[in-house]
């Protein structure tokens, strides 16, 4: 089974965004961390695909138990979707939250130091139907495991509108972390109501002239602090029951066409930057035809174990949670993951 390359990664839904000034973060480092001293026909016993917070976890808790985990973080993104945020208020442990990139680093130190196996690459073709599973890596070399946990997250979901992939990068963005500071001074939109969108939109406040939040619904999905504080922004106005239907601009993005959803009428916006914040959908094209999916593409586990319908191999984080899609449960379910594993290869043998 081929496919493009799968870069793993993880989406966290309800990341807090201080309103101080970001400060300085650690990068996940990318060096290749090898501790294998098996033989060169032996199969491993553990290979986790993806990071993030569900697969560094799982990396922490498989190699605490000795099982020495080959772990694909990404070639472009170890360490997820929170290497693009700024400060996590809602991880346990941190009073005064940590910001996305360090939460990651430390996470991946301690994979680290029980000496978890690291690789920035990616997985381009998995075959896991057989007792020993293999997986597949850009250079084309082709890794064993007598066990396989899948952490590839999900991905930033599109409008799927005709211009919206040409002016991708030339105004429509997915990331107010990453390009928020291009829009200094500017007139931008926000598309989506929950969380994530509202957390967007409120971020982009320090550089945008003004940031337009277009929800569909006459009301915020987000929770009642995270809609307050928004509410409360004078740089912030809603567009209720609206959609964007078009999107306008030759070499950049210049305006967008809205929609009103209960009376059809449409107006034009114009806009320097769109940034859409409208949910994710689950990485699991490498995986079709071999693990079971349900009809939005997430992975069905039999709850509340983590295991696939295909013995040995086991899923976690946002790739197989439809609904919570935060960094706890991710790293939760990245914990299960790695325990279920560890009992499969205990009735193994070994």
């Amino acid at each position: 089974m081929t496919t493009q390359p799968l870069v793993p990664n993880t989406i966290l839904g309800n990341i807090s965004l201080s309103d101080s000034s970001e400060t300085d973060t650690v990068q996940p480092s990318t060096e290749t961390i090898d501790t294998d001293t098996r033989g060169d026909d032996e199969p491993r016993d553990v290979i986790i695909v993806g990071s993030g917070p569900a697969g560094y976890t799982a990396a922490v808790y498989t190699a605490r138990a000795g099982l020495k985990p080959l772990v694909f973080e990404g070639s472009m993104d170890a360490g997820g979707a929170l290497m693009q945020t700024t400060e996590v208020e809602n991880y346990p442990g941190f009073s005064e939250g940590i910001m996305g990139p360090d939460l990651m680093a430390q996470m991946r130190a301690q994979a680290v130091r029980f000496e978890a196996e690291l690789v920035a690459d990616d997985v381009t073709e998995v075959d896991l139907t057989g007792e020993i599973k293999k997986v597949i890596d850009t250079d084309g070399n082709t890794h064993h495991a007598r066990a396989v946990i899948l952490a590839t997250g999900s991905a930033y979901r599109k409008l799927g509108l005709e211009d919206e992939v040409r002016l991708s990068g030339r105004g429509v963005s997915w990331c107010a972390t990453c390009d928020g500071f291009f829009f200094t001074g500017k007139d931008i939109a926000v598309v989506g109501g929950g969380d994530s969108a509202v957390e967007e939109a409120t971020f982009l406040t320090r550089f945008a002239n003004s940031v337009t939040l277009v929800h569909r619904r006459d009301k915020l999905r987000a929770s009642q602090i995270m809609a307050d504080r928004a509410e409360a922004d004078p740089k912030i106005t809603f567009a209720w029951n609206s959609e964007i239907v078009a999107m306008q601009g030759e070499s950049k993005l210049e305006s967008v066409t809205l929609r009103d959803t209960k009376t059809g009428e449409e107006r034009r916006l114009k806009v320097s930057g769109v940034f859409e914040a409208i949910g994710h959908d689950p990485r699991s094209e490498l995986l079709r035809g071999q693990v079971d999916l349900d009809d939005a593409g997430y992975v069905v586990c039999a709850e509340p174990s983590t295991r696939t319908n295909l013995p040995g191999v086991f899923a976690c984080g946002d790739l197989v949670d439809s609904h919570y899609q935060q960094a706890i449960t991710a790293a939760g379910s990245g914990c299960r993951a790695a325990l279920d594993a560890e009992r499969f290869l205990a009735e193994l043998g070994r």
